[in-house]
């Protein structure tokens, strides 16, 4: 499944704009400031219907405007699919597909699934666990989308747990009734883990592999650490009770999934702490890129690629290795201040559009 064409309406630089993608590479080349990582977070954004670099959506919104507007025209093997993404400064999100409204495209099969680097993204690697939970939590479900609610189960009766322990700390409430829902978040904390284990164990032979490929020098690793030693409900719910003082204390619960950790590691040590710059981008990559291979094998469904300014940094060698991964399947989209650090970008099959003050223009179409 690939993005056949886009149509952007006054997202962040760009007033409008018109984009047929390459069917395998498209090279968006332009100077700083131009909007080519704009363009990239509105196929983002018209893909997800969220934003991978902010938050705050009024940000998308061109200055001066007063709603934005995402379009999407998607090929798969069952035909041509329309996404469409809107949002309006104070109001809910418009999101339509095939003309149908939809709350969100999380469980939507028509659209393709995508992957970014951007350097915010980064912080996956370097920044907080929640981060790399959430990440986790989306490749299980695009992975297996019958796991994909496993994340939400667990935090809704987490938020019941919470919300009953702030009742019994300030004596509103029994603390008998926490039995119960201790079973409950154990059954389903135990359900979330096997599922990032899973992934992870999945993850971990491809990761090493392109990490070294990328340039990580010496052993690479993907390493799940769940807070919970628990090898089933039973034992977690134990853990759970034997922290209950603990947990009516603080007044919230401390212990369980909510508290995992995915590491990255070289030859054994953090890179969250200890790896370079340039370590930490390979990594990332390497991430990326092994969920893109696994994702390709199990579904049949390699996401799209969508790729921040990613070759500057590296020397020829390394170019070359990166586009050859982007060629072994699906679609891709990459920025660059210069079209000739991306090899392949002109050639059949590949769109290499010049992007100057919001406007756009194919200068090599397929």
């Amino acid at each position: 499944m690939r993005v056949a064409a886009a149509s952007l309406r006054d997202f962040r630089n760009y007033e409008r704009a018109e984009l047929e993608l390459g069917a395998s590479l498209t090279v968006v080349s332009g100077a700083n400031g131009a909007g080519k990582t704009n363009l990239l977070e509105a196929l983002y954004f018209g893909c997800t219907g969220r934003s991978p670099r902010t938050s705050n959506e009024r940000e998308l919104v061109r200055r001066g405007a007063g709603v934005t507007r995402v379009v999407l025209d998607v090929d798969g093997e069952a035909g041509g699919h329309r996404l469409e993404v809107g949002f309006e400064p104070g109001g809910p999100k418009q999101i339509r597909v095939d003309g149908r409204a939809a709350e969100s495209l999380a469980a939507v099969e028509e659209r393709p699934l995508v992957s970014v680097f951007m350097p915010e993204r980064l912080e996956l690697v370097k920044g907080a666990p929640a981060a790399r939970r959430a990440h986790l939590d989306r490749f299980v479900a695009a992975l297996w989308p019958a796991r994909g609610d496993a994340r939400a189960a667990y935090s809704r009766v987490l938020a019941q747990r919470n919300a009953l322990l702030a009742r019994v700390r300030a004596g509103q409430a029994a603390a008998d009734g926490l039995g119960a829902w201790e079973a409950e978040l154990a059954r389903e904390g135990v359900r979330l883990m096997a599922a990032r284990r899973e992934a992870t164990e999945a993850l971990a032979s491809p990761f090493a592999s392109l990490a070294q490929r990328l340039g990580l020098p010496g052993e690479g690793e993907l390493r799940y650490r769940p807070r919970s030693g628990a090898a089933d409900a039973g034992g977690l719910a134990g853990e759970l009770e034997e922290r209950r003082p603990a947990d009516l204390e603080r007044g919230f619960t401390a212990h369980g999934p909510h508290r995992d950790e995915l590491q990255l590691q070289l030859d054994g040590v953090g890179l969250r702490s200890y790896g370079s710059q340039g370590q930490q981008r390979a990594a990332l990559l390497a991430l990326l890129f092994a969920e893109r291979q696994l994702l390709g094998e199990r579904r049949g469904r390699p996401p799209v690629m969508l790729l921040d300014d990613v070759m500057s940094e590296l020397d020829f060698e390394r170019r070359e290795l990166l586009a050859s991964l982007l060629r072994d399947g699906g679609q891709a989209v990459i920025t660059t201040a210069d079209a000739d650090h991306v090899p392949g970008a002109g050639e059949a099959g590949s769109v290499l559009v010049e992007v100057a003050g919001g406007r756009l223009a194919v200068v090599a179409p397929a």
